[in-house]
């Protein structure tokens, strides 16, 4: 598969999203990344091997919520990309985080449909963008 930028991908993420993308099919009118951030996190990767995984609490002033996002290492540091954060109320922080290992994700039956079937979604965009169709 050709480089995309980051850009790309992110279009083609937000057009793939659907419930049946999302942890428990979690649907909700005006916020299309709720429960996309673990399968939004794991095609990154793919996508951009350099990328790790980073599981952490998010505080959203009512209650605290697993997330996912990635992790860019550098030369000067760290850079977390979060293609989800959109998902969580203003104000939401987060408390605690930290790279998962990539060898050991552990990824369940449902989880890999998931990644799959958004992943396959990202390259038929990626491929139509490509060709001049979008």
């Amino acid at each position: 598969m050709p480089r995309y930028s980051l850009v790309q991908v992110r279009e083609a993420l937000e057009s793939s999203w659907e419930p049946a993308t999302a942890y428990l099919e979690a649907h909700q009118p005006g916020n299309p990344s709720l429960g996309q951030c673990y399968p939004t996190s794991r095609v990154l990767q793919l996508l951009f091997p350099e990328f790790e995984i980073v599981e952490g609490q998010v505080w959203t002033g009512e209650q605290e919520e697993k997330h996912f996002w990635n992790l860019l290492p550098t030369e000067l540091g760290v850079v977390h990309i979060d293609l989800t954060w959109q998902q969580f109320a203003h104000g939401s922080v987060v408390r605690h985080w930290r790279a998962r290992d990539r060898d050991g994700l552990d990824d369940g039956a449902d989880t890999v449909r998931r990644v799959d079937r958004l992943l396959e979604s990202v390259h038929a965009h990626l491929r139509s963008e490509r060709q001049g169709h979008p």
